[in-house]
């Protein structure tokens, strides 16, 4: 824990070092600079953020219609949105023989049946030991009646993380944008910017 720990503060001092305000691992090939304004994000959206952000290469694991952002490294502070997830798709990509799978989202699922469909990707691809969902509340999100979940969980490498997804069913699609983070710091930190760009989401052609 302590290694992968050291890891991220050294990304983090290496974002600050080449560009202030959240870039700089886009020098090393694998994160592109996202400047502040109008950006279409996922294939679903467009948010405006009012800072510099990363934006991540996509891996195996990832779902077409996802994209994830960083301010000061993955292990510190992560923005996922997702635009546009069809009903029976999951989350997250996995291998059909793997024994545990991430359940597969359906258009007509409640924000508590979302939730629980959050605690167990975390669980599986985190490996998240300790969940707890700290809130659930209507919140309006592209225009439309949607959800605002909060949670914290502990994972394996023993740091707390918090995180608030905020999301709604559009058209039978699920549109959302998640902010994970420490609970130290970096996710308070980052937890206003989260809001302006979850207010400016709108949906994009």
């Amino acid at each position: 824990m302590k290694g992968r720990l050291l890891i991220a503060v050294a990304g983090a001092a290496t974002l600050a070092g080449c560009a202030g305000g959240g870039g700089g691992y886009g020098s090393y090939g694998y994160y592109r600079l996202v400047e502040p304004g109008e950006e279409r994000v996922a294939r679903g959206m467009t948010v405006t953020p009012t800072i510099r952000w990363n934006q991540a290469r996509r891996t195996y694991t990832d779902i077409p219609r996802e994209e994830n952002w960083t301010l000061n490294g993955p292990l510190l502070d992560n923005l996922s949105f997702i635009g546009g997830l069809e009903s029976g798709k999951a989350f997250v990509r996995f291998q059909r023989r793997q024994e545990r799978q991430v359940p597969r989202f359906r258009a007509d699922m409640s924000p508590p049946e979302i939730a629980s469909m959050l605690e167990t990707f975390f669980r599986v691809r985190s490996g998240s030991v300790e969940f707890e969902m700290t809130g659930l509340a209507p919140r309006t999100f592209l225009g439309q009646p949607g959800f605002q979940i909060d949670y914290t969980h502990l994972d394996g490498d023993e740091v707390e993380r918090q995180g608030r997804a905020v999301g709604a069913i559009v058209n039978n699609r699920l549109y959302m944008a998640l902010l994970d983070g420490t609970r130290i710091h970096y996710f308070p930190t980052a937890l206003p910017e989260f809001e302006r760009i979850v207010d400016s989401a709108r949906l994009s052609n």
